[in-house]
């Protein structure tokens, strides 16, 4: 009888049952068939990473070139051209909703392709103007480009990813080193071909990237909107309330973004007057710091991965506001200092804006979801590259440093709206 019932079983399977769901699988591997994750290679992840640079990068030369461009425009002050450059931000805001909603319907890949060759002709575009209204135009045109890459480079790196804070980790430091890279590389090309160079050979390289990036991504089997969701919000917390929360910490952290990253090539001009005043050798030093401060990202992505999220982005962002306070009431090498930490605060923030939309929404609308809270949050924080002229003519740095810190006050108020979660159980997986 034994073998006759073992017969029996082996004709008629019992069904296995089905896993169990979590409310919180967003945070590990994404349920997504074998092909989709097939499809990030290695090769592809790391072009994707440094998609990130480039996008950072290419925002913020004309920042670190303003002072000779404004020479060659025959404008009297670099505070004078800087509003020139809002439509670039604008743009790179705005621009974010039809990018996210393109990408999960027409593909993430594709978008991708129009990111990385977009990119590189309006680079070279922007090395060919002559005025300072040109200038505008063409950055405008660049701001459009970047917009494609945060609501689809960044989702299409973390789909599938088994450890995605430690993924997200990765992609910020790579592409806080294109705001190094920025500095460095604006500055030697400015100091020894001028500015146009500085925005021609960065714009080549990224065709060439482009070129690559589209002999090694693999085809996608289907666009992301039409799989099937895997995940759902923790229980008790609508998707509205975790939009609201995660765009309104969102434009105030890329209000801080912008303000710093745009001003403190003149800012650190500024307070180092009478010590340092060569513009390659002030790129230098806003490169190391730029390259050291892009480790916390490391660092905060492992934690994402490991202890709960609400504690942890709030801590930083307390630091934050501290260190941005201090950085008001020195000078000289004190300041240097005092940028140092409060950027590799502001840098270690950045993870968390990704690593909420990974936590809380399903990979079919991710895109979408980035996208629409993009063009609020960058398409608001456009107004800090405005303010900083202004603001710096009328009251000073010690004011936008002022500012600055207010602006991560009200980020940490933001955050105690955001829903408490459990810590992720840890993993041993790499993304």
């Amino acid at each position: 009888m034994p073998s006759a019932r073992r017969s029996a079983e082996l004709a008629h399977p019992r069904p296995r049952p089905a896993p169990r769901r979590t409310e919180m699988s967003t945070l590990s591997a994404d349920a997504l068939p074998a092909t989709a994750r097939a499809g990030n290679s290695m090769a592809t992840r790391w072009l994707l990473n440094i998609g990130h640079a480039i996008d950072h990068m290419f925002l913020l030369i004309f920042a670190t070139a303003v002072t000779t461009i404004a020479s060659d425009f025959q404008v009297a002050r670099w505070e004078d051209l800087m509003p020139y450059s809002v439509a670039a931000f604008f743009f790179f805001g705005v621009g974010s909703l039809p990018a996210g909603r393109l990408g999960d319907h027409w593909g993430r890949r594709n978008m991708m392709l129009v990111f990385f060759f977009g990119m590189g002709a309006a680079a070279l575009l922007v090395s060919a103007v002559q005025s300072p209204w040109q200038m505008a135009l063409a950055l405008a045109l660049l701001g459009c480009f970047a917009s494609i890459y945060h609501p689809v480079g960044i989702p299409m790196l973390v789909q599938g990813a088994l450890r995605p804070g430690w993924t997200i980790g990765i992609n910020g430091l790579v592409g806080n080193l294109g705001v190094a890279v920025a500095a460095v590389a604006t500055g030697f090309l400015v100091k020894y071909f001028g500015w146009r160079m500085a925005f021609a050979v960065p714009g080549v390289i990224c065709l060439l990237i482009g070129l690559v990036f589209a002999l090694v991504a693999t085809r996608e089997q289907g666009a992301p909107a039409k799989k099937k969701a895997t995940s759902k919000p923790p229980p008790g917390v609508s998707m509205a309330r975790l939009f609201l929360v995660m765009t309104m910490a969102a434009t105030s952290g890329s209000l801080l973004f912008n303000f710093s990253t745009n001003s403190n090539f003149e800012l650190l001009t500024d307070r180092l007057r009478g010590i340092l005043q060569d513009p390659a050798q002030i790129g230098l030093l806003l490169a190391a710091v730029y390259a050291v401060a892009s480790l916390t990202q490391l660092l905060v992505g492992n934690l994402i991965d490991r202890v709960a999220l609400k504690p942890l982005y709030g801590s930083i962002i307390a630091a934050q506001a501290v260190l941005l306070a201090l950085s008001m009431l020195v000078e000289g090498w004190l300041f240097f200092a005092a940028l140092f930490f409060f950027m590799t605060m502001i840098f270690g923030a950045i993870p968390f804006t990704d690593a909420m939309v990974v936590r809380f929404v399903d990979d079919s609308m991710r895109s979408r979801v980035s996208g629409m809270r993009m063009a609020v949050s960058f398409g608001a924080s456009s107004i800090a590259v405005w303010l900083i002229g202004p603001v710096v003519k009328q009251a000073g740095f010690t004011a936008l440093l002022g500012l600055m810190a207010a602006t991560s006050v009200v980020t940490l108020l933001t955050l105690s709206q955001l829903p408490s979660t459990p810590a992720p159980g840890r993993r041993s997986d790499q993304a």
